[in-house]
Protein backbone atom coordinates (compact mmCIF):
# COMPACT_ATOMS: atom_id res chain seq x y z
CA UNK A 1 0.00 0.00 0.00
CA UNK A 2 1.25 4.10 -0.89
CA UNK A 3 1.78 6.18 1.78
CA UNK A 4 2.27 9.64 -0.30
CA UNK A 5 3.85 12.07 1.87
CA UNK A 6 5.92 15.44 2.50
CA UNK A 7 7.79 17.19 4.30
CA UNK A 8 8.57 21.24 5.01
CA UNK A 9 12.46 21.68 5.74
CA UNK A 10 14.93 23.96 6.53
CA UNK A 11 18.22 23.49 4.86
CA UNK A 12 21.81 25.25 4.85
CA UNK A 13 23.46 22.58 2.49
CA UNK A 14 24.93 21.02 5.31
CA UNK A 15 21.90 20.05 7.37
CA UNK A 16 17.86 19.18 6.96
CA UNK A 17 15.90 20.57 9.59
CA UNK A 18 12.31 19.22 9.79
CA UNK A 19 9.98 21.47 10.27
CA UNK A 20 6.66 19.74 9.52
CA UNK A 21 5.52 16.31 8.06
CA UNK A 22 2.05 15.01 6.25
CA UNK A 23 1.56 11.34 5.38
CA UNK A 24 -1.27 10.17 3.43
CA UNK A 25 -2.06 6.03 3.00
CA UNK A 26 -3.86 4.86 0.38
CA UNK A 27 -6.52 3.38 3.11
CA UNK A 28 -7.43 6.85 4.53
CA UNK A 29 -5.62 7.65 6.88
CA UNK A 30 -3.69 10.76 7.57
CA UNK A 31 -0.54 12.26 9.90
CA UNK A 32 0.33 15.40 10.52
CA UNK A 33 2.80 16.96 12.81
CA UNK A 34 4.66 19.99 13.12
CA UNK A 35 8.50 19.60 14.91
CA UNK A 36 8.26 21.88 18.13
CA UNK A 37 12.18 21.01 18.38
CA UNK A 38 12.79 22.98 15.06
CA UNK A 39 15.37 26.16 14.94
CA UNK A 40 12.24 28.43 14.63
CA UNK A 41 14.27 31.50 14.77
CA UNK A 42 16.12 30.74 11.82
CA UNK A 43 13.44 29.17 9.76
CA UNK A 44 11.03 32.63 10.25
CA UNK A 45 14.48 34.42 9.09
CA UNK A 46 14.63 32.56 6.06
CA UNK A 47 11.88 35.03 3.73
CA UNK A 48 11.12 32.54 1.33
CA UNK A 49 9.74 29.49 4.60
CA UNK A 50 8.92 32.63 5.95
CA UNK A 51 6.37 34.09 2.86
CA UNK A 52 5.62 30.25 2.03
CA UNK A 53 5.69 27.50 4.93
CA UNK A 54 5.16 29.41 7.95
CA UNK A 55 1.54 30.78 6.99
CA UNK A 56 0.47 27.09 7.59
CA UNK A 57 1.97 27.08 10.91
CA UNK A 58 0.51 27.08 14.50
CA UNK A 59 1.79 30.57 15.08
CA UNK A 60 1.22 32.56 18.09
CA UNK A 61 1.60 36.42 16.91
CA UNK A 62 3.78 38.51 18.67
CA UNK A 63 1.57 40.83 21.48
CA UNK A 64 1.90 44.52 20.47
CA UNK A 65 4.53 45.89 23.05
CA UNK A 66 6.21 42.57 23.92
CA UNK A 67 9.66 41.41 23.18
CA UNK A 68 9.27 38.36 21.25
CA UNK A 69 12.02 35.75 19.58
CA UNK A 70 11.46 35.44 15.97
CA UNK A 71 12.23 39.32 14.99
CA UNK A 72 8.20 39.94 15.76
CA UNK A 73 7.51 37.26 13.59
CA UNK A 74 5.75 35.41 16.35
CA UNK A 75 6.40 31.96 17.98
CA UNK A 76 5.57 28.40 17.60
CA UNK A 77 2.62 27.46 19.51
CA UNK A 78 3.42 24.72 21.61
CA UNK A 79 0.09 23.90 22.75
CA UNK A 80 -1.32 22.91 19.49
CA UNK A 81 -2.33 19.34 19.31
CA UNK A 82 0.00 19.11 15.99
CA UNK A 83 2.84 20.32 16.95
CA UNK A 84 5.34 17.61 18.52
CA UNK A 85 8.67 16.86 19.52
CA UNK A 86 11.06 15.29 17.08
CA UNK A 87 10.69 12.12 19.51
CA UNK A 88 7.25 12.11 19.43
CA UNK A 89 7.28 12.37 14.98
CA UNK A 90 9.16 10.19 14.95
CA UNK A 91 7.35 7.59 16.94
CA UNK A 92 3.84 8.44 15.42
CA UNK A 93 5.76 7.85 11.78
CA UNK A 94 7.05 4.70 12.92
CA UNK A 95 3.51 3.63 13.47
CA UNK A 96 1.65 4.50 10.81
CA UNK A 97 4.41 2.92 8.20
CA UNK A 98 4.33 -0.15 10.49
CA UNK A 99 0.50 0.06 10.08
CA UNK A 100 0.54 0.10 6.52
CA UNK A 101 1.10 -3.57 4.65
CA UNK A 102 3.71 -3.72 2.06
CA UNK A 103 4.41 -0.05 2.20
CA UNK A 104 5.90 1.79 -0.14
CA UNK A 105 6.60 5.36 0.12
CA UNK A 106 5.99 8.04 -2.06
CA UNK A 107 6.86 11.90 -2.80
CA UNK A 108 7.39 14.91 -5.04
CA UNK A 109 10.79 15.67 -5.78
CA UNK A 110 11.19 13.58 -2.79
CA UNK A 111 14.92 12.98 -2.19
CA UNK A 112 15.26 15.34 0.22
CA UNK A 113 12.08 14.73 2.09
CA UNK A 114 13.44 11.26 2.35
CA UNK A 115 16.70 12.45 4.24
CA UNK A 116 14.58 14.54 6.32
CA UNK A 117 12.24 11.42 7.54
CA UNK A 118 15.33 9.46 7.91
CA UNK A 119 16.80 11.75 10.31
CA UNK A 120 13.74 10.99 12.41
CA UNK A 121 15.68 8.54 13.86
CA UNK A 122 19.22 9.68 13.03
CA UNK A 123 21.36 7.95 10.73
CA UNK A 124 19.85 6.13 7.53
CA UNK A 125 21.06 2.43 9.30
CA UNK A 126 19.32 3.37 12.82
CA UNK A 127 16.00 3.46 10.66
CA UNK A 128 13.18 0.68 12.55
CA UNK A 129 12.84 -2.64 10.65
CA UNK A 130 10.03 -1.75 8.14
CA UNK A 131 10.39 1.76 7.26
CA UNK A 132 11.77 1.63 3.77
CA UNK A 133 15.11 2.68 2.98
CA UNK A 134 13.94 4.51 0.20
CA UNK A 135 10.80 7.03 -1.64
CA UNK A 136 9.73 6.49 -4.84
CA UNK A 137 9.76 10.10 -6.71
CA UNK A 138 6.59 10.91 -8.60
CA UNK A 139 8.36 13.21 -10.96
CA UNK A 140 10.23 10.46 -11.89
CA UNK A 141 7.10 8.62 -13.43
CA UNK A 142 5.93 12.31 -14.73
CA UNK A 143 8.88 11.56 -16.87
CA UNK A 144 8.80 7.82 -17.43
CA UNK A 145 5.56 8.37 -18.77
CA UNK A 146 6.25 11.56 -21.26
CA UNK A 147 5.40 14.29 -18.88
CA UNK A 148 2.12 14.49 -18.66
CA UNK A 149 0.02 17.57 -17.28
CA UNK A 150 -0.37 17.33 -13.78
CA UNK A 151 -3.52 18.02 -11.51
CA UNK A 152 -2.51 21.91 -10.38
CA UNK A 153 -2.58 21.79 -6.54
CA UNK A 154 -5.82 24.03 -5.10
CA UNK A 155 -5.00 25.28 -1.90
CA UNK A 156 -2.62 25.06 0.87
CA UNK A 157 0.90 25.07 -0.91
CA UNK A 158 3.81 24.42 1.63
CA UNK A 159 1.26 22.81 4.07
CA UNK A 160 3.00 19.23 4.57
CA UNK A 161 -0.78 17.71 4.90
CA UNK A 162 -2.10 19.55 1.88
CA UNK A 163 0.91 18.64 -0.17
CA UNK A 164 0.58 14.73 1.00
CA UNK A 165 -2.86 14.78 -0.29
CA UNK A 166 -2.02 16.77 -3.48
CA UNK A 167 0.49 14.03 -3.72
CA UNK A 168 -1.74 11.11 -3.54
CA UNK A 169 -3.71 12.72 -5.98
CA UNK A 170 -1.05 12.88 -8.70
CA UNK A 171 -0.11 9.18 -8.31
CA UNK A 172 -3.69 8.35 -9.08
CA UNK A 173 -3.52 10.49 -11.63
CA UNK A 174 0.04 8.92 -12.61
CA UNK A 175 -1.85 5.58 -12.48
CA UNK A 176 -4.63 6.09 -14.99
CA UNK A 177 -2.52 7.94 -17.21
CA UNK A 178 -0.08 4.81 -17.20
CA UNK A 179 -3.14 2.72 -18.22
CA UNK A 180 -4.28 4.89 -21.05
CA UNK A 181 -0.67 4.72 -22.17
CA UNK A 182 -0.70 0.91 -22.38
CA UNK A 183 -4.03 0.66 -24.08
CA UNK A 184 -2.88 2.98 -26.13
CA UNK A 185 -0.09 0.97 -27.94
Amino acid sequence: MKIYYDTEFLEDGRTIELISIGMVAEDGRELYAVNADMPFDRVVRHDWLYENVVPSLPIDPCPPGHRCSSQGRGHLDLHDPDVRSRAQIARMVESFILATPDVELWAYYGAYDHVALCQLWGRMIDLPNGVPMFTCDLMQEVSRLGNPRLPEQAEGEHNALADARHNRLIGEFLIVERRRQEVGR
